[in-house]
């Protein structure tokens, strides 16, 4: 059983001496997810990977942590939470840019790979959003991968997949988005 799992059940039963260490664990953890995140970001970001992880850390509960099952289904919730304050952050900055307004972009003139960050991030995460309507687990490695910045390895052992397995969901999931991205453009 993984530490942090461990950790997980030592801190559900009850256990205060196990909050400590747990949190220094998964401090550690999630720091370095957001700091390989924030690093794909475009130059001149104002959001730092400790501010990310700090507001995440917020939002799964702050000092009041919710009971996790384990490793997974933290990681799983972090996921979601670090791509909320992404695609917000996107959002507004996006709203902001465009005077307040909410001004289509004409993809046919703009590749998705050129475009700019936020951009790239709303179109993913408004397809994310309907892969995660028609196959829950597959989006749940996509939000693992494309927001945490997690290995393929390191997205299967949190879903307690094997890495063929998310080697080939990883294949189907980006050639989903890419499809429903470029059908959006239409």
């Amino acid at each position: 059983m993984n530490q942090i799992t461990q950790l997980l059940r030592r801190v559900a039963d009850g256990d205060e001496k196990a909050a400590n260490p747990l949190l220094e664990l998964v401090y550690a953890e999630l720091r370095r997810m957001a700091a390989g995140k924030m690093a794909g970001e475009q130059g001149g970001q104002t959001l730092q990977a400790t501010a990310l992880v700090h507001e995440a850390w917020l939002r799964l509960g702050g000092d009041q942590q919710p009971t996790w099952e384990n490793r997974a289904h933290f990681f799983s919730a972090a996921a979601e939470a670090m791509r909320r304050i992404l695609i917000e952050r996107a959002r507004r900055r996006s709203a902001a840019r465009h005077g307040g307004g909410q001004a289509r972009l004409n993809l046919d003139d703009l590749e998705l790979g050129n475009a700019e960050p936020d951009q790239r991030m709303l179109a993913v995460n408004d397809a994310l959003e309907r892969l995660a309507a028609d196959d829950p687990k597959k989006a749940e490695l996509v939000k693992l991968r494309y927001f945490l910045g997690l290995p393929l390895t390191e997205a299967a052992q949190s879903l307690g997949i094997s890495v063929p397995t998310a080697t080939r969901w990883w294949a189907y999931a980006r050639a989903w988005l890419v499809k429903e991205i470029q059908a959006e453009r239409a």
